[in-house]
């Protein structure tokens, strides 16, 4: 199964002058004659395997020209949704920006001494929907829970054939973009749809009367047997292709399925970096460079079928199909002291020392004082050389946004992996749903983590 991990949300047009009080799975609804597309979309998973549980939070992107639509998201089990900060994946984003390595330097000796090195790389009751009847037989269609998460109402359907929830549709005024084929993809597997309707007032408007932006996010909580994504429902409202971003949260570091695995990224700009790094490929980088090692001839000859051309420092390009590699962005195992940083308890980057603090050009252009203080910045530059050899992890925002990561807090947790993939999806790619497994290699795991930007070597 090729399958990445994010979780898509297909299109269905909800009429203009119909309020819709709900939202489903995971595709969209506009009026009928007024498109909706989804190209781009953000969700953040956290997994827990021994009790079954899956929760996500997804932010997706519209453009089109919609006054309203509706969102639907289908799920193996009934849901319970809860709001999200507005900013959420503004702050995760910014906690999860690569680090660079950077050294002390001083302004004021005639000659640096040390040269910065190249940057490493709520319920109701169950109750019947009316629907048209076919002759002898009651509508299988039941709403399982109705309420309001932030500003937005949603419905909690359960459909025993997909003719029922097409005809429903179709009764409530939604123009549905897919086929019952779709539908009952996720019907077969006795998935709920959640519906929820969508309000173009916190998109931004063009001036070709469009409407694009993203909307609050919106947490999903439900049982799984397994780790999976509604990603074939997204093909409804993907016109060629979409971008998704997923942060995945669990016990171990995640990857995705067969073809779509991030390795055919990882290693190579692992083996890339790998000996241009000042005490070698950090974070268990090399360890794992050097366990998948019996594996490698396998995975490069793979690579080259794919048509997956890696080029280090560049963005991966399309192959002959159109298919872009998944590429790993971040990974790292939380650890007590990151979730400080949450807190304000710990600074979000470490400080290179300011070796001429204390002194001016003044200082330095008195010949009496200038070699007393070049004498103290050297020594201050030898011993940062002694303590940080490979320089200082340092990364940059402003003071309000580091602030603001205190809205991570809660859903960030220690002994937890978070692993960040972006995937390009093009339709062809979505004709089923995503299911995400544990990073590894044959036999190995991968366990590496990914939170500095590694060096690219010369050619």
């Amino acid at each position: 199964m090729r399958q990445p991990n994010h979780l898509l949300m297909g299109v269905i047009s909800l009429a203009m002058l119909t309020p819709m009080t709900g939202m489903a799975a995971c595709c969209y609804f506009s009026a009928k004659n007024a498109d909706i597309l989804q190209p781009a979309q953000k969700a953040f998973i956290t997994w827990d395997p021994r009790e079954k549980v899956e929760t996500f939070t997804v932010q997706p992107k519209f453009e089109g020209n919609a006054l309203d639509f509706g969102m639907v998201i289908p799920t193996p089990s009934q849901p319970k949704l809860h709001e999200m900060p507005r900013d959420f994946f503004k702050h995760l984003a910014y906690y999860t920006i690569l680090k660079r390595r950077e050294f002390p330097q001083s302004l004021l000796l005639p000659q640096p001494r040390f040269e910065r090195l190249g940057d490493l790389g709520g319920a109701d009751k169950s109750m019947p929907i009316k629907a048209d009847k076919a002759p002898g037989r009651t509508p299988e269609i039941k709403i399982l829970e109705t309420g309001v998460v932030g500003s937005l109402d949603y419905k909690i359907i359960e459909a025993g054939r997909a003719d029922d929830l097409f005809q429903w549709l179709k009764d409530n005024k939604y123009s549905y973009s897919g086929d019952e084929a779709t539908l009952n993809h996720y019907i077969q597997k006795k998935w709920l749809f959640t519906v929820m309707k969508i309000d173009t007032m916190q998109m931004k408007k063009g001036k070709d009367g469009s409407y694009a932006g993203e909307v609050t996010p919106t947490r999903f909580q439900f049982t799984s047997d397994k780790l999976v994504y509604p990603l074939k429902i997204t093909q409804i409202s993907v016109k060629d292709k979409t971008e998704a971003l997923f942060y995945v949260q669990a016990p171990y570091k995640v990857d995705l399925q067969g073809d779509m695995s991030y390795q055919y990224t990882w290693i190579p700009m692992l083996q890339a970096a790998s000996g241009c790094t000042p005490g070698g490929l950090p974070s268990k980088s090399g360890d794992w460079l050097k366990a998948v090692n019996p594996e490698m001839p396998a995975l490069l000859a793979r690579c080259k079928e794919l048509g997956f051309n890696f080029v280090a420092g560049q963005r991966p390009q399309p192959n002959s199909n159109g298919h872009i590699p998944t590429t790993m962005e971040w990974a790292r195992k939380l650890t007590a002291d990151d979730i400080k940083i949450l807190k304000g308890e710990a600074p979000y980057s470490e400080k290179v020392p300011n070796v001429d603090e204390g002194f001016t050009r003044a200082d330095v252009t008195n010949p009496q004082k200038a070699e007393a203080v070049y004498k103290v910045i050297r020594e201050r530059l030898a011993r940062s050389q002694k303590d940080r050899p490979y320089g200082y992890l340092v990364r940059h925002i402003p003071e309000e946004d580091a602030r603001g990561l205190r809205h991570l807090q809660g859903h960030l947790q220690a002994g937890l992996y978070i692993t960040k993939f972006r995937k390009i999806f093009t339709r062809d790619e979505m004709n089923d749903d995503l299911v995400m497994v544990p990073a590894r290699r044959g036999d190995a795991e991968d366990n590496s983590e990914y939170e500095e930007i590694l060096p690219v070597s010369p050619p």
